[in-house]
Formats: C-alpha cells, sequence, structure tokens
C-alpha cells in the first residue's frame, strides 16, 4: 500500500497538539499500545532503540499525572484544562539510561510516529516537556535508571485548531493563541522562509 505525498499532508495537518479533550470517552490500553508499537518502525541513533514507555489510563493514575504538568506557556492566562476537559490517558516516553545518556534524535521521531498514529484514529494528542519530572517518576514508580523524556496527553478532541500563514508583519507572529470562539490558531511559517 502506497500513501501519497498529499495524503501524508493532511494527516501533518491534521496532526495538532490538542489542550482541551473530551473527559467522557475513555482511550484503552489497546489503542495505546497499537500507538507506542508504531516506534517499532522508526529510525533510531546508532540503531540502539533507547527509549521505553509507559502508557496510562487508568483515572486515578491520570489524576496524579495531570497536576505535574505545565500547559500553554503562550496562553498565559490559562492555567490548563478543567474537569471534564482533561486527557482520559497519557503516554510516558522515557530513555534507558542503562543504554545510554544521550538518545540522539530518537524522542523527536517517535513522538511524531505515536502523534501521526494518533491523529489517524481520531485522537488528539500534546507532547509536554514542562513537568515535575521527580513527581512523575514516584508516581509511576519507575526503576531507577529509567528516565522519563517527555508526557504525551491524549484524548478524543474538544476543540477546533485550525492552522494559518504566519502574519510576518508582527514580532511575535509565531505564537499560537486563541480567538474570541475559542478557536485554538496557529500559524506556520511559509515555505519560502523554510527554505534556503
Amino acid at each position: 500500500m502506497s500513501v501519497s505525498l498529499d495524503q501524508l499532508k493532511e494527516l501533518l495537518k491534521k496532526n495538532r497538539t490538542i489542550r482541551r479533550f473530551d473527559g467522557d470517552k475513555a482511550v484503552d490500553k489497546a489503542s495505546l499500545e497499537s500507538l507506542v508499537e508504531l516506534t517499532r518502525y522508526c529510525a533510531s541513533g546508532r540503531n540502539l532503540q533507547p527509549l521505553r514507555y509507559r502508557v496510562v489510563n487508568d483515572k486515578e493514575t491520570c489524576d496524579k499525572i495531570f497536576p505535574l504538568l505545565a500547559w500553554a506557556g503562550y496562553l498565559t492566562e490559562w492555567p490548563g484544562p478543567v474537569e471534564g476537559e482533561r486527557p482520559t490517558a497519557y503516554i510516558i516516553q522515557c530513555l534507558d539510561e542503562n543504554l545510554t545518556k544521550n538518545p540522539l534524535c530518537d524522542p523527536g521521531l517517535e513522538l511524531e510516529a505515536i502523534t501521526l498514529g494518533a491523529a489517524a484514529i481520531g485522537l488528539g494528542c500534546c507532547i509536554i516537556k514542562s513537568y515535575k519530572a521527580k513527581d512523575l517518576h514516584d508516581v509511576l514508580q519507575l526503576p531507577e535508571n529509567i528516565a522519563s523524556q517527555y508526557v504525551l496527553a491524549i484524548g478524543y478532541p474538544k476543540e477546533q485548531v485550525v492552522v494559518e500563514d504566519m502574519d510576518l508583519s508582527k514580532a511575535d507572529g509565531y505564537k499560537y493563541y486563541r480567538d474570541e470562539q475559542e478557536v485554538h490558531h496557529v500559524p506556520k511559517r511559509p515555505l519560502s522562509q523554510r527554505l534556503i
């Protein structure tokens, strides 16, 4: 089966960061594990494959993870999703430090595979790097050699996200924002600014 460049482009456009989720719709463990399985087919620096994943979809653990996370740095007045709009699952990307302390390009490649897979099955994700790592380590009872890298919040989207051309006349035209209707806007640089 071949995928056209246009199909891939549409999936990439659909793969937006989601920060508000439908809290009434659970994400089953099998779906989470299927998303992690996609990482097996990613390129890996030195082919070491040092990343490991913890999937979480039980409410009790989700409730413990949520307050450890920081949400949307540009939305300074918004503390994060309210009850009923919080993620119903998480995938925590971790590094096995017995193998290496430098995963090279692997974290980004594997996160992209997971988020594209999620978009393909109607899920939304938010990749989070700003979180309380030690507390998360304790909540998940991770082994000493396992260090969290990113938290991927997951659920069914409860917000609309649109991609638009960046307003190059503004110094901060790259910043995402929400309009009066709570639609989330994500400015993207035009191709002319991506090519050298």
